[in-house]
Parts: structure tokens; sequence; C-alpha cells
């Protein structure tokens, strides 16, 4: 009972209920930025990059669940969207997963800081810029796969690279965010697997403050996802990974 007590007081459990739930909020009602947002955080509180995949994707197994069916809930899923984008991303993710855990720690830092930080520019010019947008049909496939390698790779960028394409080729915003945070849950069952079984270990504390916030904002974040401003929140995402990925990248560097 007082290991228990102890866990539930620890600091970082505290202080990551507060990133899951932020989180959450901004991956499952825009449809990307969960990981980014978490694992610039992480790698900025010293967690190695394998290990900040590892915990990101493991607490995103649980949070993309509640996601995932609270938007079919509320019809925003397109199954065949979403079976495709599901499959290919877990075989991308598994790759991905290969390489990063083979990668060293002073190799992998610098290069995790430098995808975060040209997903989190993407998102901030997805958010300041206008697009003329026409209905084209995209190749879920290969999109899939790059945007599951590329999410274990950077610690995040699943949203960025898919979520992003799909909406500038005109697909409906609710549609988009539904579907691929309902593909997400089996492309971090995919990644958490590959990652815990390399690593042996991951940051239980972490994760479950990460699930704890991320599962009591999943049905408010798909509840509001037809309304929230979502060019004011993609200008503050991805104004944040910038910062947090620029702060890594540097200090990498420098030391």
């Amino acid at each position: 009972m007082v290991e228990i007590t102890r866990y539930f007081s620890d600091t970082t459990f505290i202080a990551c209920l507060g990133i899951g739930f932020a989180a959450q909020m901004v991956g499952s009602s825009l449809g990307m930025a969960y990981s980014i947002t978490c694992s610039s955080i992480l790698l900025t509180m010293g967690i190695p990059p394998a290990m900040t995949s590892a915990t990101v994707h493991t607490s995103e197994v649980v949070n993309r669940l509640f996601s995932g069916l609270s938007h079919f809930r509320y019809g925003n899923v397109d199954t065949a969207i979403f079976r495709k984008l599901a499959f290919f991303g877990s075989l991308g993710a598994v790759l991905g997963a290969v390489l990063v855990t083979k990668i060293p720690v002073t190799m992998m830092r610098p290069l995790a800081a430098f995808v975060l930080l040209i997903m989190g520019i993407r998102v901030l010019f997805m958010g300041l810029g206008r697009f003329e947008i026409h209905r084209r049909n995209t190749q879920l496939a290969p999109l899939g796969f790059i945007g599951g390698f590329v999410d274990v790779i950077g610690g995040g960028g699943w949203g960025p690279v898919v979520t992003s394409t799909l909406l500038i080729r005109g697909n409906m915003h609710h549609i988009v965010v539904g579907s691929i945070n309902f593909a997400k849950f089996f492309v971090a069952l995919a990644e958490s697997a590959a990652l815990i079984i390399m690593l042996k270990t991951v940051q239980w504390n972490i994760i479950a403050g990460l699930i704890g916030g991320g599962m009591l904002a999943a049905p408010l974040a798909a509840f509001s996802c037809r309304k929230i401003p979502r060019r004011a929140a993609m200008i503050m995402v991805g104004t944040l990974v910038c910062g947090l990925s620029t702060r890594t990248l540097f200090k990498a560097l420098t030391q």
C-alpha cells in the first residue's frame, strides 16, 4: 500500500498526467502532435530517444484506443482509410523500431530532435499557410508505411505526415482525424511491442501518467473535433514543438 501511494505521488507521474491530458486534447482533436508533443518534452527531461519512443508509443496504445472509440462513436471514422493505414503503418513502425534501437544514443538524440523540428515546422506552416485544397485520391499504403516509420524514428510524426497529407488532398477534417486516430492504435501497438521486446524495460511511471491524462481527455477531444479552431491550435503546437526540439538539438550538439 505504501509503495502504491508513493508511486501515485511521484512528481514525474503527476507531471505526465498533465502532459498526457494536453497532448491527447491536441492529438485527438487535430489528428497530430500527441507523440511529438510528449517526445519533445521527455527528451528535454533527459530520457534517451529509444526509451522516449517506447514510453510514448506504449502510452499511445491505450490513449489511441480510447480516442479511436470516441471518434467512432461520433461517426468520425472511415473504415477504408482506417484499415489500410493501420496495416501498412504497423509494418513501417516495426522497421523503424528495429532501426531506432540499433543506433547509439549520442547519434540518435540529435537525429530525433532534428526530425521532430522538421515535423514541428510543417505543422506550424500548415497553421500559418493557406492551401488550395482539391479532392484527390491518395495512395494510403505508402503513406501509412512512411508515417509509421517516421513516427518511431522521431518519437512522433504520424500525424504531421499522414494527417497533413490527407487534409491537403481534400479529405474532410473530422473523418481524417477520426480514422488516423483509430488506425494509430494498431500502429502504436506494433511500435511499443517491438521496442519493449528490444529494450526490455520502459518507464512505467511516465506511461501511467500519460495514459491517465489521455483517458480523461479522449471523449472531450473527440467531441470538440468539429469545433476547435484548427489553425490557431496548429500554430501553437508547431511553435511548442519547434521550440522544444531546437533546445534539445542545441543541447545534444554542444555536449
